[in-house]
């Protein structure tokens, strides 16, 4: 018997109503981390920003009682109890360093990347932890309703032994400003995405291969623009991913932008769509599957929710879960250094033109 009973909800902390302090009042924080926040009845208490008068607008439209013109004046309400981190990666830093000073933050849920680079992850990963402080790592596509759903048909073995899995993004994403000053900008920012769902459905490979070249549309310096990679496990199973973000010439020719996944398996097989590409409109990601177990019969299970904004309710409610429980969060730090250190894996195999051994990783 086959359930379609997928988990593709977050579990939720018991209590909701701890005090989140927001800092950045761009789009991920305003349209995705509040929306988010308000359907999951979580509580979003104070704000602020660089600049002010955007804090004060979002504060507004989002119903946050509290507004404050920095981050330190932020961090310094004993109120606050968690901070929600919304800001370029190269910031995340500074902000950590200031926040492990006050004994009344319990945990800090910053963006993925957690740095620019190895170094600066790791000490804010050691900062937290000599702080006594919860780190969550905003890693949202583990969230996605269809990558959650294909990490139960995995662990049913629904599809058997996995042999191959394809990640395929053709996308034309709007580099951050902030990218300008930094030569890795696809991998580490989008590609990340994928390299970590591939370790939450499979675990971590034993070899790393890269391949790059530039993005025409993109005029700043950068190493990696469209790229391929791939991940080779003990059981010879192959995760790849191809990350085009060229994808569409220009005006005067039609569009096909779409994210797309498979996994192939001894005893069935699965695939899907991720409905990113369809924001602002809620697009449901998509999945579909058929096994051995139940043959002749395609299973196309549906839900409501969507990866923008609905997947932000599950990175928050894993750091709330491990503050009320004082366990570590599922995204946590320390698991984050480690898709960390495949990113950069990747542009060592990309420079040094080799496979890349998950020893040397961290090596």
């Amino acid at each position: 018997m086959i359930d379609l009973n997928l988990n593709v909800e977050p579990a939720m902390p018991m209590r909701k109503d701890f005090r989140i302090g927001c800092i950045g009042s761009g789009f991920i924080m305003r349209d995705c981390h509040l929306v988010a926040y308000r359907d999951a009845g979580f509580h979003p208490f104070a704000i602020s920003s660089r600049t002010p008068e955007n804090a004060e607008a979002v504060a507004k439209l989002r119903g946050i009682p509290h507004v404050y013109r920095t981050s330190k004046e932020l961090i310094q309400d004993e109120r606050v109890e968690i901070l929600d981190i919304a800001v370029p990666p190269d910031r995340q830093l500074e902000i950590v360093r200031y926040a492990v000073k006050f004994g009344h933050i319990k945990g800090i849920l910053c963006q993925k990347p957690l740095a620019m680079n190895m170094q600066e992850a790791r000490e804010i990963v050691s900062l937290c932890e000599e702080a006594g402080i919860k780190l969550g790592v905003n890693s949202n596509m583990r969230y996605d309703q269809s990558i959650r759903a294909l990490k139960t048909i995995l662990e049913r073995g629904y599809l058997g032994e996995p042999v191959l899995a394809t990640i395929e993004m053709r996308a034309t994403p709007h580099w951050q400003d902030f990218l300008r000053h930094y030569e890795t900008i696809g991998i580490l920012n989008m590609g990340i995405h994928h390299i970590d769902a591939f370790r939450y459905l499979f675990g971590d490979p034993e070899n790393i291969t890269a391949v790059t070249r530039r993005d025409p549309r993109t005029k700043f310096k950068h190493i990696d623009g469209i790229s391929q990679y791939t991940f080779q496990y003990g059981s010879e199973l192959m995760a790849t991913s191809l990350d085009d973000v060229w994808a569409w010439p220009g005006e005067g020719a039609e569009k096909d932008i779409y994210i797309k996944w498979r996994v192939e398996g001894l005893e069935g097989f699965a695939q899907g769509t991720i409905g990113w590409p369809g924001y602002p409109e809620r697009t449901p990601s998509t999945l579909e599957f058929t096994t051995k177990q139940s043959p002749s019969e395609w299973f196309r299970p549906l839900w409501e929710g969507v990866w923008f904004p609905d997947a932000f309710q599950g990175t928050m409610a894993q750091l709330l879960r491990a503050v009320e429980t004082n366990t570590e969060p599922e995204i946590g730090g320390r698991d984050n250094l480690v898709t960390m250190a495949l990113v950069e894996a990747c542009y060592r195999s990309i420079a040094e033109q080799r496979t890349i051994a998950f020893s040397e990783a961290f090596s």
